[in-house]
């Protein structure tokens, strides 16, 4: 779980929200290396669904167009294969102007449904990243990459993969376990958290990272913040930083 920087170190100011100003390390991170942004919509209680799976609409739509803008400007939009699963997203800028990614599904074992809407779009490209011996259904491109001993592809080997396909702005959607395997590995450059005036009470979680001993081993990002016309708080994390900085 995420802990505020201290007062000093994280310089954060509330602002109304601004989409230049958001985007602003997004931006500034063009041609300059692999750049990888996660986002996560959630409630204050830090549930981002229902104990019975429900999460539409926990965040407002601003907070939509928000998400919509990050992918028009990454050259890719990533999710795991349980997210295509079960929400079947689109994965598009049909909310915002820009241009649509590239779509990635991360399926180490080839469970990818052939009726999958994306594949039969045509909106943009598909690429299903998957294990040795796996195979993909019509619609996609494979790319076969090295499974670790869990039955997972490291996030590096995926970072580095696309990079040498020039995908170097990557945005990770979802689900959560994706973003948590992408945290836990040093792997997220800045972190959208978007977050609703509402409460739960139970439910799914949106950040469940590997456990830690002590306070001082928490993440402690440089975070800035801004209020959507509509409610909702954007929390924007930079991973990059922290109050040691």
């Amino acid at each position: 779980m995420f802990v505020q920087a201290s007062p000093s170190a994280a310089k954060s100011r509330a602002m109304e929200y601004d989409p230049e100003t958001a985007l602003t390390r997004l931006r500034r991170h063009r041609g300059k290396g692999s750049y990888v942004i996660g986002q996560l919509g959630q409630s204050l209680d830090g549930r981002i669904a229902t104990p019975t799976g429900a999460s539409k609409y926990i965040n407002g739509h601003e907070a939509l167009r928000h998400l919509h803008r990050i992918r028009a400007r990454v050259d890719a939009v990533l999710i795991g294969v349980g997210t295509a699963i079960a929400d079947d997203p689109q994965l598009t800028t049909r909310h915002v102007e820009g241009p649509s990614p590239v779509r990635v599904v991360i399926d180490p074992h080839g469970r990818l449904p052939a009726s999958t809407a994306m594949l039969h779009d045509g909106a943009t490209p598909v690429l299903v990243i998957t294990c040795e011996g796996r195979s993909v259904p019509g619609g996609a491109e494979r790319l076969v990459l090295p499974c670790d001993g869990t039955g997972h592809i490291p996030p590096a080997t995926i970072i580095d993969a696309l990079a040498h396909r020039s995908l170097r702005r990557l945005l990770i959607e979802g689900g959560a376990e994706t973003l948590a395997r992408f945290l836990n590995a040093a792997a997220i450059d800045e972190l959208h958290l978007m977050v609703a005036p509402i409460v739960l009470g139970s439910g799914k979680t949106g950040l469940n990272l590997a456990p830690i001993s002590e306070v001082d081993e928490a993440m402690r990002p440089l975070v800035r913040t801004m209020r959507f016309p509509d409610g909702d708080m954007l929390c924007m994390c930079d991973l990059q930083m922290s109050d040691a900085a």
